[in-house]
């Protein structure tokens, strides 16, 4: 992703770039897409399940494992923030360095060790041990999530790479509602530590895969040989880009609405709301339905009658009122968990709107440094995933109306961040 595509400075050979690479694109985004290669979608949809499964997969056994290690909710709570740390700067280290030297190598490596440090989860015997077991599959379990959305833009473009991404969603999308299903089915028969086994399996399976299917998809021509140098030029150039810049604001803060839920949900519902883990699995699954939904329904349809930032208004505003939902239904009206749900349900639903068209907007906006612009686009995401994971508890104990401050916070600066720096009422070309 060498240099900004639309610069806010008004120099004159940024606007020439951002002219050429406007239309580059808009051209391109016409162009109709190969049917994807099944096992390349398996594989890379199994490489970004592995994210969702990461931090989902052991929710509901959160308040066991507190107590297992005589710890507090607040406290257990950071080993998702040293996961979502890991995943934020390891992108950084794995999205360059694809760029570098192809897909593959980086891939296999940072897969290897996300399964060994997965095992070390599992045997972690105190919480300081459990984090920094998480910190490093976290790190190591990047290279999935950067490289799958790389080798995405490495074959498509436009509405095309959108079409990839839904197809792409038919499996990732189903980690976020199968995971805390299976992670409440799980401890019926083991402990806490059990998930993180099947993890540590999967992450074998995932590097199995990668290793008989995926093809390396950035030649040789197409690598960035000249070291550090211009990987930091190449960053330099993208965040100075106010509109790349503004993109990746917007899914960053998407996110973190979005993971502000995940994260506090299980403390939040099971605590306050004194409902069962499989109680709490069937809310979760039916709220990532939404996000599953509206993914699809975004990708196959709804990108073909109206554009992107207009989806995206349109996302950014239900996500907005169902912030204020939360808000209200639990400090002034008090609906209990039957007001809670559907406004959990919107949320989710529109963040299968926003995220999918920002990143892949961003995306667009790089072409010959997609390591790069994905790891600035998966790092803002992560980090701010990292920081608001233990928000819901900064009282002590878990607060769904502080939940719903956080979601509201986040959907406002996400809204923000796109009217802003993008300004979505501009023409193209």
């Amino acid at each position: 992703m060498p240099g900004p595509t639309l610069g806010a400075t008004g120099d004159q050979s940024s606007a020439s770039t951002a002219d050429t690479a406007a239309g580059t694109t808009a051209a391109l985004a016409d162009t109709p897409a190969a049917p994807p290669n099944r096992a390349t979608v398996v594989v890379l949809g199994g490489l970004t399940a592995l994210g969702p499964l990461t931090t989902d997969l052991y929710l509901p056994a959160v308040p066991a494992l507190t107590g297992d290690l005589g710890s507090t909710a607040a406290t257990v709570q950071l080993t998702l923030t040293g996961s979502m740390f890991g995943m934020a700067f390891g992108q950084l280290l794995f999205g360059p360095l694809s760029d570098r030297l192809g897909r593959r190598r980086p891939l296999l490596v940072g897969m290897t060790v996300y399964t060994l440090a997965t095992v070390v989860c599992a045997l972690a015997s105190s919480v300081p041990m459990l984090i920094a077991g998480r910190l490093l599959q976290g790190f190591a379990g990047a290279a999935g999530l950067v490289i799958a959305r790389a080798v995405a833009r490495d074959r498509y473009e436009g509405v095309a790479m959108i079409r990839f991404l839904a197809s792409l969603g038919v499996i990732s999308g189903l980690a976020p509602i199968l995971a805390p299903v299976l992670g409440a089915q799980l401890l019926r028969f083991t402990s806490w530590r059990g998930t993180f086994v099947a993890l540590a399996v999967l992450g074998a399976l995932v590097t199995a895969g990668a290793v008989l299917a995926l093809r390396e998809s950035l030649p040789p021509e197409r690598r960035h040989a000249d070291g550090l140098g211009s990987t930091v030029r190449a960053i330099g150039g993208l965040l100075r880009d106010s509109r790349f810049l503004g993109y990746t604001l917007t899914s960053t803060f998407g996110f973190g609405a979005l993971f502000a839920y995940v994260s506090g949900s299980s403390s939040v519902l099971q605590s306050e709301y004194a409902i069962s883990p499989q109680m709490y699995s069937l809310v979760f699954a039916v709220n990532s339905i939404a996000v599953v939904g509206f993914t699809q329904l975004n990708g196959r349809l709804l990108v073909q009658k109206l554009p992107p930032p207009t989806l995206m208004l349109i996302g950014l505003g239900g996500a907005g009122t169902a912030g204020a939902a939360i808000v209200l239904f639990t400090t002034v009206w008090h609906l209990g968990l039957p007001g809670l749900w559907p406004a959990l349900f919107v949320l989710m639903g529109s963040m299968g709107i926003v995220l999918p068209n920002s990143g892949a907007q961003a995306l667009t906006m790089a072409p010959h440094a997609a390591g790069s612009a994905s790891a600035l686009l998966g790092t803002g995401t992560f980090l701010c995933g990292a920081l608001v994971a233990p928000l819901s508890s900064a009282g002590g104990r878990p607060s769904a109306a502080l939940l719903g401050i956080v979601v509201l916070s986040c959907a406002v600066l996400a809204s923000v961040a796109f009217t802003v720096l993008c300004r979505p009422w501009r023409k193209e070309g």
